[in-house]
């Protein structure tokens, strides 16, 4: 197969990025950007040497794939033509505003015969690619994503702009279907919600507390998971993780016996750390998430592997947002 020829519909916050970053990757040609914006399109166009359109009937017809980066209310209305005519699609997080969208947009993917992806960019960060190649079982896993207020994202609320991402995380991670959802949210600044936190059931039992915020005064994005025999701390804004992991012979019985020679508690942790208990820092290199996303979507249009995030990998967890908000709009906090 020759360089794939690609577009990018939406060229404003995150859109540029990706105007960028498929400009300057071999093996694909940037025939096109779309925006409504005239004056942006057209700087972009200039800076990197690419025709500017203000509708998508002005790309040209010959295309292989998209990145379809609009507000989220338009993304059905964009993407489902291209999915129909066969063109693979990359649409940013959230795929959609709700379950039905989502899954109008795998159906038209899936007639079409088109590859279908979600821009989850976070799956691509560091530090989670290199804890996922450990061997862990969650069973308790405590999320923690807050920013400043970024005037972005107006159109959807803090469970859409920013708990998608871990939403999305700890399905992969949990391996389970959701269960059910207890959560709580409030508005700040806009009519929808900027904070909310929610404790996610899994079938399998696992559980994971989420908090999300944006009208925060500081950035923090953090992930820690509780495994039966392990214990693993991420940082994905310091792109960094701590693991600790301990023998089978340490057992409650085990950690009695050794207590009963322990004079202090400092006496006890030296015995367990010394012996019972590794701490590794996880090793990792890094990279672009973006242009990792992009290569990973690249590839499953030339047919070499399926997406990292698919279509239906969204859906799911479009599908678990609905449940925060339905579990949000029943709340004391939003009455």
């Amino acid at each position: 197969m020759g360089n794939l020829k690609a577009a990018v519909i939406g060229t404003g916050g995150f859109g540029r990025h990706h105007v960028r970053q498929l400009a300057g990757m071999e093996g694909v040609d940037l025939v096109g950007i779309c925006d409504l914006d005239e004056e942006r399109v057209g700087a972009l166009a200039r800076e990197y040497q690419v025709k500017p359109c203000i509708s998508v009937d002005d790309l040209p017809e010959e295309l292989d794939a998209v990145v379809i980066a609009v507000p989220t209310e338009a993304h059905l209305s964009v993407a489902e033509p291209f999915l129909r005519r066969g063109i693979a699609a990359l649409v940013e997080k959230p795929m959609a505003a709700t379950a039905a969208l989502a899954e109008a947009l795998c159906v038209a993917a899936e007639e079409g015969g088109a590859v279908l992806a979600a821009g989850h960019v976070e799956r691509f960060n560091p530090a989670l690619m290199a804890a996922l190649t450990h061997d862990i079982a969650p069973r308790f896993i405590e999320v923690r994503r807050v920013a400043p207020f970024s005037f972005r994202s107006a159109d959807i609320g803090v469970v859409l702009d920013l708990m998608i991402h871990d939403l999305d995380i700890c399905l992969a991670l949990a391996k389970s279907a959701v269960r059910k959802v207890d959560a709580c949210g409030s508005p700040v600044i806009g009519e929808h919600e900027d904070v909310a936190n929610a404790r996610v059931e899994f079938e399998n039992g696992c559980v994971a507390d989420i908090t999300a915020s944006r009208v925060a005064m500081k950035t923090e994005r953090k992930i820690r998971l509780f495994c039966p025999d392990a214990y693993l701390s991420l940082d994905y804004g310091l792109k960094s993780g701590v693991l600790y992991r301990k023998s089978p012979k340490l057992t409650p019985e085990y950690v009695k016996s050794l207590a009963k020679d322990a004079k202090t508690i400092k006496d006890l942790k030296g015995l367990v750390f010394g012996n019972l208990l590794t701490v590794e820092q996880i090793g990792m290199e890094d990279h672009d998430q973006l242009e990792m996303e992009l290569k990973d979507f690249l590839a499953a249009v030339r047919g070499d592997r399926k997406p990292m995030v698919s279509g239906r990998d969204a859906l799911k967890a479009v599908e678990a947002a609905g449940m925060v908000l339905t579990s949000i709009g029943s709340s004391p906090v939003l009455k």
